[in-house]
């Protein structure tokens, strides 16, 4: 295999320091540029073999026609999300490669902290105790015991999430396109309906892919019908809420919490340093206003082990690619499963 040369957009010293690491298997030639990829960064590609991308690099069709251009014949997604990619404009021109699962236990446990921490709020009695005042007057939480979940999205994250809370002793319901009937079984739950999540779910939390059936399941018309009071946890993506719904909903004291990892216009901000600049997001700026909702910086999946399984899977599938092997990981442009998962592949390959 020839020295794969490979140029990584949107980096961080942590994407360094975990992909050298696993590169010393691989021994490729990698480079690290901090912007985005865009109309402005993407000549930056020509003369490299692959692109490694995350979920904020822009990747429309005049981007693909440029890479394909500059000779890039592989884009590698070090992330599960590829909704930033327009895979039509892909197909016959540019493989793609993601990373499907990395640490679901990484996501899911991240949405129970954000759980127990708007519940039990621990953030404001930190704050708090900082200015010592040690009162616990506006902390009240409720016992997580017996009450009820509603997941949406059962699969990997889905499944360690639905694990967690039925030790807590939750009931669980949970919406799956392909409900795992089994598992259903072993875990003691059961599946149903939205309408039937909506309406009796104490916590809700999505964790489903971003498309167009999924796109702003979460609207007004969906928050209406779910309860009083109402938790909705999103660890998944931005758009799968319409923030404005839920902002409406938050002041009508419909939805009592909110925690969020993903926000739907969150490219500009999420994974940068802003402190020094003013917020000129006004609908950022009336979530972050609310005390009973929580926003991170789309960091669920962000652990040690979580990293090395991205760097590890990322480099896999490059190689894979070069030597010409089936693409396990490669989207499809029709479908959007991974091959293994599609009929409509040939050889291994989506095209």
């Amino acid at each position: 295999m020839k020295n794969v040369r490979v140029a990584f957009f949107d980096s961080k010293p942590y994407d360094s320091e975990y992909f050298d690491k696993i590169n010393e298997e691989f021994g490729f030639d990698l480079k690290y540029f901090r912007g985005h990829l865009n109309t402005d960064t993407v000549p930056i590609s020509k003369g490299y073999d692959t692109v490694c991308l995350f979920v904020n690099d822009q990747v429309d069709a005049f981007i693909i026609k440029e890479l394909k251009n500059n000779g890039i014949s592989l884009i590698a997604m070090r992330c599960a999300g590829y909704n930033n990619v327009d895979l039509k404009a892909a197909y016959k021109n540019i493989h793609v490669v993601r990373v499907p699962a990395y640490s679901p236990h990484a996501v899911a446990e991240h949405s129970v902290a954000l759980m127990l921490t708007l519940n039990r709020k621990t953030h404001k009695a930190y704050y708090r105790n900082l200015d010592k005042n040690f009162t616990i007057t506006g902390l009240l939480g409720f016992d997580m015991y017996q009450k009820t979940a509603g997941i949406i999205g059962a699969g990997q994250i889905g499944k360690v999430l639905i694990h967690i809370l039925k030790g807590f002793g939750m009931n669980v319901l949970a919406y799956d396109s392909f409900p795992d009937m089994k598992f259903a079984e072993k875990e003691g739950f059961k599946y149903t309906s939205l309408n039937e999540i909506y309406r009796q779910a104490d916590i809700i939390s999505l964790h489903c892919p971003l498309t167009p059936e999924t796109q702003y399941m979460i609207d007004e018309k969906s928050i209406n019908a779910m309860k009083d009071g109402v938790m909705i946890i999103n660890t998944s993506r931005g758009k799968l809420i319409k923030t404005k719904a839920l902002i409406d909903g938050l002041k009508s004291k419909k939805i009592g919490y909110a925690g969020l990892d993903v926000y739907e216009e969150e490219s500009e901000y999420f994974f940068e340093d802003k402190s020094g600049d003013v917020l000129d997001d006004d609908v950022l700026a009336r979530l972050l206003s609310f005390n009973n909702v929580i926003v991170t910086s789309h960091q669920a999946f962000f652990t040690k082990e979580a990293l090395m399984n991205i760097a590890q899977t990322t480099l896999q599938n490059i190689k894979d690619y070069f030597e010409e092997k089936p693409l396990a990981n490669e989207i499809c442009y029709q479908c959007g499963q991974n091959r293994e998962n599609c009929l409509k592949t040939e050889q291994g390959r989506c095209f």
